[in-house]
C-alpha cells in the first residue's frame, strides 16, 4: 500500500478535485491519498466524488483554514 500526498492549497474548484482525480489515476487500489485544501467547497465536492467514483472518503476535518482529508482507492 502507497500513500499519496496532494497539496491543493491555494487552489479553486475545480483544480482540487482534478489534482484528486491525478492522484487516484496513479493509485492502486488500497492506497490512500492525504489532501490539504483551502477551497471550502471542497468538503460538499469530495464527497459527491467518492460517493459517485466508489473511492471511500477515510476522514476529513478543517484545521485552521485547511481541509485535510483522507482517501482510500477502491
Amino acid at each position: 500500500m502507497s500513500t499519496f500526498e496532494v497539496d491543493a492549497k491555494g487552489m479553486q474548484c475545480p483544480g482540487p478535485i482534478v489534482e484528486v482525480f491525478k492522484t487516484m489515476n496513479k493509485a492502486k487500489p488500497g492506497d490512500l491519498i492525504n489532501d490539504e485544501v483551502t477551497d471550502f467547497g471542497f468538503k460538499v465536492d469530495i464527497k459527491v466524488w467518492c460517493k459517485k467514483t466508489c473511492n471511500e472518503l477515510v476522514s476529513i476535518a478543517e484545521n485552521g483554514n485547511v481541509i485535510k482529508a483522507t482517501l482510500n482507492k477502491a
